[in-house]
């Protein structure tokens, strides 16, 4: 591969890598003790230095270098967790961030250096011995020279003289991978003839790693005169779990019993260890190292077994993109030979037809399913957000999450963001009060600010709520009459009140701030959520807080949807909305006021005539369809001429030139080549409400 694709491999990993160091460091402020969370942000900070260096980037090495010998020192216990430590951290991610989209720039601007000069005061507090990089058990587990090692050290009865500390040693061992020990005491006298200062404990590690034997070794360089240490190769994962050794053999080969002592107990009925500790052949000490060898090698080979059977391939989203086009193609092309089998009523090609039809939805649902991401992966950008801006307008704010496992199309995702961003920065700046407003009005001076995320059918709920101040009806009301968005003396139920937020220009902040007041931003939202098919609901009460529900597609490329013909035309509903089909006779159910209004199951639903509201000018047939459909909890009828059923719908753009066709979100290529148009129910719906 060519240095640029070296550079790109790195900006991706780079860019996951600060993802998860951003949130390992939120996570830290709350649990400063968590040594697991220190680990991780030293490894991300390591794994950072280290590439960045090697691929080109020397600005993000120089700048990681001090923060991540910082973090070594917290890791070794020689420095505590601070809020500024974290605070600097925070902000070299993002300068970070900058540095990975341009290479060329140095880091010497006044943040980065006064970061710099920050972490190397603090990591000059204490000399730093160089540790080695915790090992990583996934990575460990799926390594291909991967060993279990049975090492006994026997240290000398006077190391503690010499000033060696053997527990050190021992417990650096055990960092090099996954490891057992065992302290062994059959060495220790009696009380009365016992030496303080002397040893009497030997260790024996069981442990499994990626190293060799010589970097095991370099651990105890300095003590190997003077110590008995063997190291030998218990387990190299080339057999199977039948493979694993008895307790007898174990035994045996670490020289505890003789084979003769081995084969006399062989016919025992009882478990050879316990007649072994019973006949005092072998310590209880002795037994017990044995058992937990013979448990270790067990546990690594069924993990190891596990994490090789979890793989993952990183594939361009440009070419999962491609791969949902075909599939898009594909369903075309099957409903064209379905259509065909049916006209010939040809037996053998319907067999043919139903099978390909089967093995298509498949792949369909397949290939959708590659393209969910958990929304977690969003919700987790936003605790930072939290955290900057009710520290800048002086708020103590907690945001919540819950669902985060909850999968959405990526192309939702990725288009939810700056929604999300100006709903939550409302909560903060509008919704959420002081801390002495809130303690005033009875509430805990903290904050909090639940973002959720549910699956319903075939949508996403989202839910923002906070449990601030809440929507000042009255003020919204005033304030609308005001600016002529309602005529003076109407009289408007909550959620007419509620929806007058995402008008235009309108803002009940009495002045302009970094965060709002300027007027925009809630009709933004409003469009981008109905971009994507979605719908957005507020409910609030005043003093309790602020619930705003946002209904989402679980994707944007192929939906069901309910095929139906005006006046020749066909047209697509989105089958996940709709309730059901009645027959429709316009005589019958004239309204004697003139209004619109069909009687379902005693129960008033206006509906829409969608051959006048598209101009269709073909005469009506006298009995036609109404299609009822549910929104924002409301149902709605569409009058159609024929209901034909449901299509499997692989949605097209309309292009330039039908950009601006009102109440069509898309079209459809049916199995003849004929086009269906897709209808925008929610732009019809707010268009009559």
């Amino acid at each position: 591969m060519s240095t640029d694709v070296h550079q790109d491999v790195f900006i991706q990993e780079a860019t996951e890598l600060l993802q998860e160091l951003e949130q390992s460091l939120l996570e830290l402020e709350d649990n400063s003790e968590d040594m697991e969370l220190v680990a991780r942000v030293f490894r991300a900070m390591h794994t950072i230095k280290g590439s960045g260096a090697m691929f080109g980037f020397e600005n993000i090495a120089a700048l990681v270098h001090s923060i991540e010998t910082s973090y070594d020192l917290v890791r070794n216990g020689k420095l505590g967790i601070t809020k500024p430590m974290l605070d600097y951290s925070l902000k070299a991610c993002d300068i970070i961030k900058e540095m990975l989209t341009d290479p060329s720039m140095k880091a010497d601007s006044p943040l980065a250096l006064k970061i710099s000069a920050f972490f190397t005061e603090t990591g000059g507090q204490a000399p730093v011995k160089k540790q080695r990089e915790p090992v990583n058990k996934e990575e460990l587990l799926t390594s291909q020279n991967l060993t279990t090692f049975r090492i006994t050290f026997k240290p000398s009865a006077d190391i503690l003289l010499f000033g060696s500390n053997p527990e050190l040693l021992v417990k650096e061992v055990a960092s090099l991978g996954e490891a057992s020990v065992s302290a062994l005491t059959t060495d220790m006298p009696l009380l009365d003839s016992m030496e303080p200062e002397k040893c009497y404990t030997y260790w024996e590690i069981i442990l499994t790693t990626n190293k060799t034997e010589n970097d095991i070794r370099d651990v105890f360089i300095f003590v190997q005169d003077e110590s008995e240490i063997n190291i030998s190769v218990i387990d190299d994962f080339t057999g199977g779990s039948d493979s694993l050794k008895k307790i007898g053999e174990i035994l045996l080969e670490k020289g505890d019993i003789s084979h003769e002592e081995l084969t006399s107990l062989m016919d025992s009925r009882k478990l050879i260890g316990e007649v072994m500790v019973e006949k005092g052949i072998v310590s209880q000490d002795a037994l017990d190292a044995a058992l937990k060898e013979q448990q270790h090698v067990r546990n690594v080979r069924e993990q190891k077994a596990a994490a090789e059977n979890i793989s993952s391939v990183r594939v361009p989203s440009e070419k999962l993109d491609f791969l949902v086009d075909l599939v898009g193609e594909l369903v075309t092309v099957q409903a064209r030979l379905s259509q065909i089998a049916v006209k010939e009523n040809n037996q053998e090609m319907l067999k043919v037809a139903e099978e390909v039809e089967r093995l298509v939805w498949e792949l369909r649902d397949n290939t959708m399913s590659i393209r969910m991401l958990e929304i977690g992966s969003t919700f987790s950008k936003f605790k930072r957000l939290v955290r900057d801006l009710s520290a800048e307008l002086g708020k103590e704010i907690e945001l919540v999450t819950h669902g985060g496992e909850t999968e959405i199309d990526k192309t939702v995702i990725e288009k939810l963001g700056d929604p999300l961003v100006h709903l939550i920065r409302n909560s903060i700046d509008h919704g959420i009060e002081t801390p002495q407003e809130r303690v005033a009005a009875g509430k805990d001076h903290k904050g909090h600010i639940t973002l959720s995320a549910t699956h319903s059918g075939g949508s996403v709920l989202i839910e923002i709520a906070d449990d601030g101040n809440g929507i000042n009806r009255d003020a919204v009301l005033k304030k609308a009459k005001a600016k002529g968005l309602v005529p003076e003396n109407s009289e408007l139920s909550d959620k007419e009140v509620f929806d007058l937020i995402f008008a235009p220009g309108f803002s009940t902040a009495e002045k302009v701030s970094s965060v709002s007041g300027r007027g925009v931003g809630m009709d933004v939202v409003r469009r981008n959520i109905e971009s994507l098919r979605g719908t957005i609901d507020i409910s609030s009460v005043q003093g309790k807080g602020t619930t705003i529900t946002l209904k989402l597609p679980l994707t944007l490329a192929i939906i069901d949807g309910l095929l139906v013909v005006i006046g020749g035309q066909f047209f697509i509903i989105p089958l996940s909305i709709v309730n059901e089909c009645i027959e429709f006779n316009e005589a019958a159910h004239k309204s004697s006021s003139g209004r619109r209004i069909i009687m379902v199951r005693n129960e008033l639903i206006p509906y829409v005539h969608l051959r006048s509201f598209f101009d269709i000018r073909e005469e009506a047939p006298e009995i036609q369809q109404i299609v009822i459909i549910e929104i924002e909890k409301r149902r709605i009828g569409f009058v159609v001429d024929n209901v034909v059923g449901d299509h499997q719908t692989v949605i097209k753009s309309l292009g330039k030139a039908f950009r601006d066709i009102e109440c069509i979100s898309g079209a459809t290529v049916l199995g003849d080549g004929s086009v269906a148009l897709i209808v925008d129910v929610q732009k019809i719906y707010t268009g009559i409400e």
